[in-house]
C-alpha cells in the first residue's frame, strides 16, 4: 500500500469521524458536508467491507450497520476457530460463523452495488449538498469485477464446504445403523 494511498483513507476516516463527532450543528439525519468518492466507497467497501468501513466512511460513526458489521464478523471469526478446532462438526460454530459469511458477502455486495450505481444518483444521495461531481471511470469497474469474482468464490466455497459436511455426517449416521 503506497503511502499516498494510506494518507488518503486516513484523511478520509479522520474528516468523516470529525464530522460524525461534532457537536450538533447539523440535524440528525443529515449528511456531512464533504465530497463521497464512489470509487473509494466501493473500494473501501471490497478491501474493508467486513468491518463495516465504507459504511463509516459514508454515514460516520453511528452508523449501526457498521457496527453489525463489526459484531459479525467477529462472531463469524468466533465460529470459524470452533468449527476448525471441532473438524466442523459443532453445530455452535456453524451458527457464529454464519454473521461473519453474510457480513462478508454482504461487503463483496456492497462494492458491486455501489460501483454499478451511475454517477448522477450517487451524486444526488452522496454529494448534493458539496459542488463536486463524481467521474468514476475504469478503477471502479475493477473493483466491480474483483468483488464479483472473489465474493462468488467465497460463496461457492462456503456452500460446497457445508454440503461436504452435511453428506459426510448422514454417511456416517448410516455406517452405525448399519452395524
Amino acid at each position: 500500500m503506497s503511502r499516498r494511498f494510506a494518507f488518503f483513507i486516513l484523511h478520509s476516516l479522520m474528516n468523516s469521524l470529525s464530522v460524525a463527532t461534532s457537536s450538533g450543528q447539523k440535524p440528525a439525519g443529515q449528511l456531512p458536508a464533504y465530497f463521497r468518492s464512489k470509487t473509494f466507497t466501493a473500494a473501501l467497501a471490497f478491501l474493508f467491507g467486513y468491518i463495516g468501513l465504507h459504511r463509516f466512511y459514508l454515514y460516520g460513526m453511528r452508523d449501526k450497520y457498521g457496527w453489525a458489521h463489526i459484531v459479525g464478523i467477529v462472531l463469524g471469526a468466533v465460529g470459524f476457530l470452533l468449527l476448525a478446532a471441532t473438524e466442523r462438526t459443532s453445530i455452535l460454530g456453524w451458527m457464529l460463523a454464519f454473521p461473519g459469511a453474510v457480513s462478508l458477502l454482504a461487503a463483496f455486495l456492497s462494492a458491486i452495488v455501489y460501483g454499478l450505481r451511475p454517477d448522477e444518483k450517487w451524486d444526488a444521495q452522496f454529494n448534493a449538498h458539496t459542488n463536486r461531481h463524481s467521474n468514476s471511470g475504469w478503477t471502479v469497474i475493477f473493483v466491480v469485477i474483483f468483488s464479483l469474482l472473489f465474493g462468488a468464490f467465497l460463496l461457492m466455497t462456503g456452500l460446497a464446504l457445508t454440503f461436504q459436511t452435511y453428506f459426510e455426517s448422514q454417511v456416517e449416521s448410516a455406517k452405525t445403523l448399519s452395524q
